[in-house]
């Protein structure tokens, strides 16, 4: 994608509330989120988008060795990061924020 575009797409995001400033990281970059429940209603299509790249991002981290998901005797699945598989998630936006 042609950085007008994307910037022209980034904009609109922000300007409907499908996605927000989150802060700055350490290296002065602005860093945004995408806010879950306006991004459903507002961009379903950028929703599927980001479910589709964090589902890539957690099984190349799987398939790495990086990560391990236990179950409980509800199947409600757990995800057990490596040092550096949560370093890498974190990277790529795979981890929402406010659980880092």
């Amino acid at each position: 994608m042609e950085d007008e575009e994307f910037l022209k797409k980034l904009t609109y995001y922000i300007e409907i509330g499908a996605i927000r400033e989150a802060g700055i990281d350490e290296n002065g970059e602005i860093v945004y989120e995408i806010d879950e429940e306006n991004t459903k209603r507002l961009a379903p299509e950028l929703w599927e988008s980001h479910l589709e790249y964090v589902d890539r991002v957690l099984l190349d981290l799987y398939k790495d060795g990086l990560v391990d998901v236990e179950y409980d005797e509800n199947l409600n699945a757990t995800m057990l990061f490596t040092e550096k598989g949560f370093e890498i998630a974190k990277e790529k936006g795979a981890i929402p924020l406010e659980e880092i």
